[in-house]
């Protein structure tokens, strides 16, 4: 009879990792753990020491600090392999999967699907023909080399590709190896599983290949199993249900979705709305049960049509998509940097990305043409992102992968700012304090086109108290507004003082915060 080892990647969350072990391992299958280098230690340490007793689980022999669109993410994976591999000689199958991911049949169901089905299952479609990449990259991520994380160094992910571009640095697909692309959630056999093992160990230029593409998860495995394995042992498909919506994001599922998941021909799902408690709770139960018959209609996408037509409070029509989407949710944070001085807030933002992993937006409902990933369209102008803010908050929390998130806001936009501190999500917010000289406040002037080119030095000086008294009465807006979680970092103090607010504002030890007050020229014009 078929068994299970689960390879878990995750980053967060402890108490759902544990309860997702348990459950998993109590109907003896089993399961190895990667958890993120960059994760908490503590969190890593409480995980070790709940499952300690279980046999049926093991951990990656070494931590990966994992970064979207990079190997790292492949490392972690291989590393959880081997681990599986050597702990668990009974395990016929590996099967993949994130925190985020809940059984949607049983153990039992699960154990006669793959014995009746002595095949691999992977997503694995030519990399050059088919049409699996919809907008985005293509040959450019094979045949560059990419040395920066694009969603942490956007700049230099860009720099470097152009200039190799520029250069004609094209290099070569190993002569043997025809690229293959898919979904990176999969099912493969112990044979083809220890197969993969020994090529990489043969073969270094494949490994040194795939080091440098950009989303090698999407190709890694997926090209390996479809050069060792025979066509006829394949079968090209996840056994993972997942949804994306017209924006490209992954959908949520929700407590009405407890029969839609069942009723479809996979084992798992992704991802399990944190909010759906009742959902995760039946969820929980039914690995473990016996007996259970399942009607597979698999028709997920259509009923999924159809739940969201009705809308999730019985009105007759759809909702429309930033109302489904109307809050960023309970378990995430959202750390507002406030700030008129636009350039000090970017210095600070560079060296919060420098010291933790938490991603850092700067401002996004102000500037056009701050850097942001393709989500749609909805990025695409400042009045759309405006209009439908809380959706765009939530795909970006998707898109990173991630529940605390930094942006930055003009201090003038004291609406936005109330509209996230009602949300349900938890709101901080970073008040940065400024000196304003006559020299910034007429350049000010410049900028928001209240002075010209030729205005007169007599104009310009009688405009500079008005244009400093707006930018007081946008702070006392911000005092007043009885903000619940309030911190100020002052031009005026000590980086000691500000370190203090720092460390509360990002929930940072002081010595980090201190090295992030520390900041050289923070506040230089």
């Amino acid at each position: 009879m078929a068994k299970i080892a689960y390879i878990l990647l995750c980053h967060k969350n402890p108490d759902a990792i544990i309860q997702q072990a348990e459950r998993l391992t109590a109907a003896g299958d089993c399961m190895a753990i990667h958890f993120d280098g960059r994760a908490a230690p503590e969190d890593y340490q409480r995980i070790r020491s709940e499952l300690a007793d279980n046999p049926n689980v093991t951990f990656a022999k070494k931590r990966i600090k994992c970064g979207w669109g990079e190997w790292s993410l492949v490392e972690a994976t291989l590393h959880a392999l081997r681990s599986a591999v050597e702990e668990f000689p009974r395990a016929t199958h590996f099967y993949m999967l994130s925190g985020d991911c809940m059984a949607v049949k049983t153990a039992e169901y699960a154990h006669r699907f793959l014995d009746e089905h002595d095949k691999d299952f992977i997503e694995s479609f030519d990399f050059f023909e088919s049409d699996w990449i919809k907008t985005g990259m293509k040959e450019d991520r094979l045949i560059y080399r990419h040395f920066f994380n694009e969603r942490k160094h956007k700049q230099l992910f860009y720099w470097s590709h152009d200039l190799q571009k520029r250069l004609g640095l094209q290099r070569g697909i190993p002569a043997d190896i025809q690229v293959q692309i898919g979904s990176q959630w999969w099912c493969l056999r112990r044979r083809t599983v220890e197969w993969i093992l020994g090529f990489i160990r043969k073969r270094r230029d494949v490994m040194r290949f795939f080091r440098t593409t950009w989303i090698p998860d999407e190709t890694f495995f997926q090209t390996l199993v479809r050069h060792l394995i025979p066509e006829a042992e394949i079968e090209a498909r996840t056994l993972t249900f997942l949804m994306f919506t017209d924006y490209g994001m992954p959908v949520n599922f929700y407590n009405d979705h407890y029969d839609l998941l069942l009723s479809q021909d996979f084992l798992f799902a992704r991802k399990i709305s944190s909010d759906a408690k009742e959902l995760k709770s039946r969820l929980g139960r039914l690995y473990a049960a016996q007996g259970v018959e399942f009607q597979i209609s698999n028709e997920g996408r259509s009923l999924y049509k159809f739940l969201a037509q009705r809308g999730r409070d019985g009105r007759r029509f759809a909702p429309r998509f930033w109302e489904t989407e109307s809050t960023l949710g309970r378990e995430r944070e959202l750390l507002i940097v406030v700030c008129k001085k636009w350039h000090v807030a970017k210095r600070l933002l560079e060296q919060i990305r420098q010291v933790t992993n938490i991603p850092a937006i700067e401002y996004l409902f102000n500037e056009e043409d701050t850097p942001l990933p393709d989500l749609g369209g909805i990025q695409a102008a400042l009045m759309k992102r405006t209009r439908h803010r809380r959706a765009l908050m939530r795909m970006l929390f998707e898109y990173y992968e991630s529940d605390k998130m930094i942006i930055c806001l003009d201090p003038g936009a004291i609406d936005l700012m109330n509209d996230f501190h009602s949300d349900r999500s938890s709101t901080r917010f970073l008040h940065i304090e400024c000196d304003f000289s006559d020299d910034y406040l007429i350049g000010h002037a410049h900028r928001v086109g209240l002075a010209g080119e030729h205005t007169p030095q007599q104009t310009l000086e009688r405009l500079l108290p008005t244009i400093r008294n707006d930018i007081l009465h946008e702070s006392d807006r911000i005092r007043d507004a009885g903000f619940s979680q309030l911190y100020k970092i002052r031009e005026s103090s000590s980086p000691e003082a500000n370190a203090g607010e720092l460390s509360g504002f990002l929930n940072l030890t002081e010595d980090k915060a201190r090295q992030i007050a520390g900041t050289e020229y923070l506040f230089a014009d």
